[in-house]
Parts: structure tokens; C-alpha cells; sequence
């Protein structure tokens, strides 16, 4: 049986050929992609961005710079405070504003920038000093930052989330832990030796 002047079983043979050759093209230019150093300084670059958003948000905070802030929180934006509270971007802003929530001091370090496609997930470590609703919130924090990067080129944060670091004693205690008060001629509670 021939089409078109060939054998059928000519034709086939192409078409696997072709097929075959298609599969290996776009598996090479997959791994040239992942091996291409245009793709490492890109992403370099994109993590760079978001370590000077970082920076941008600690100086508006610590300016109460509404402003710059609201330029940076997305619409959608869901921030779950260091005391627990539930804000958005709004109740956020209006905290600042309302100078209900005044943070002094803001030193980051330990701070790390992991892209997953349009979406850059920083944590980092924070001394903070100031106050919440009048209540003191000196201490060490770990936060979570999420940003979303637009189409337009422009990053804006999603969510927020910080826990406050507990400092651990050597006896496996946390230095926040609370230990009952023992009343006076009460045996003492057992330890666990290590």
C-alpha cells in the first residue's frame, strides 16, 4: 500500500523519527535553560530586589511611613501580628496611623529570600523594641514574609507572620516558661536527669 507515492511503512518510520528528534530538541533546551547563568543572575537579582523591600519596609516602619507601606501591602493582604492579631492592610495602616502599634527598633540578620515562581518567601530574625496597643514588645522575633511579583515588574506583600523567639535555658526549660511557685515545706518537684 502506498500514500502519495510511498510506502506507508516509510512514512511511519519519519514520523517516529521526528517525534523522537522533537522529544531529545526540547530536553536539551530545557537543561541549557536550567544551566543558562542568565537564569541564576536573574533569579540573583530578583531575591536582591526583595532584600531592598525588606529594607524599605523596616525604615517605613520605623518612620510610620503609611505612605510607602500602603504602596507596598497588597489589597488582599493578611498579617498575623507578633501578639497574634489578625490585620489587613487596612486595620494595618490604621494601627500605624493611630500610632497603636510603634516599633522603635527593627535590627534583621539571619535573613533568606526563596523564589517559587512569582512569589518570593523571606524569613528572618528581628530585634524589635516598641509597643503594641501600650504593651511592650521587646524581643527577638521570626518572621515570614510573603510578596507576590505583579506582571507589571512591582513586588507587593501578601502576608506576614511573627513568633516570638523563646530563649532556651540548659535544663530544657524556655526562659518564658512558667514554673508553679512550690509554698514552703512542699517536697520539690522531680527533675529529669539527661
Amino acid at each position: 500500500m502506498t500514500l502519495h507515492g510511498q510506502p506507508i511503512r516509510l512514512r511511519r518510520g519519519l514520523i517516529a523519527a521526528l517525534a523522537a528528534f522533537a522529544v531529545i530538541s526540547v530536553g536539551v533546551a530545557g537543561q541549557r535553560a536550567f544551566a543558562d547563568p542568565a537564569v541564576h543572575v536573574k533569579k540573583h537579582s530578583l531575591k536582591e530586589q526583595v532584600e531592598a523591600l525588606e529594607e524599605q519596609w523596616r525604615v517605613a516602619q520605623l518612620a510610620g511611613d503609611t505612605g510607602t507601606m500602603g504602596k507596598m501591602l497588597s489589597d488582599d493582604y493578611v498579617g498575623i501580628s507578633m501578639t497574634g492579631e489578625v490585620d489587613t492592610k487596612a486595620q494595618q495602616l490604621r494601627r500605624v496611623t493611630d500610632r497603636r502599634m510603634v516599633l522603635t527598633k527593627i535590627e534583621l540578620s539571619d535573613m533568606k529570600v526563596k523564589l517559587v515562581g512569582a512569589v518570593a518567601i523571606v524569613t528572618s530574625q528581628a530585634q524589635v523594641e516598641g509597643t503594641n496597643d501600650g504593651i511592650s514588645v521587646q524581643g527577638t522575633y521570626r518572621y515570614t514574609r510573603i510578596y507576590r511579583h505583579l506582571p507589571t515588574g512591582q513586588w507587593r506583600i501578601t502576608s506576614f507572620e511573627a513568633t516570638r523567639e523563646h530563649h532556651h535555658r540548659h535544663d530544657g526549660q524556655t526562659a518564658d516558661s512558667q514554673v508553679p511557685p512550690v509554698a514552703p515545706g512542699e517536697p520539690q518537684p522531680a527533675t529529669e536527669s539527661k
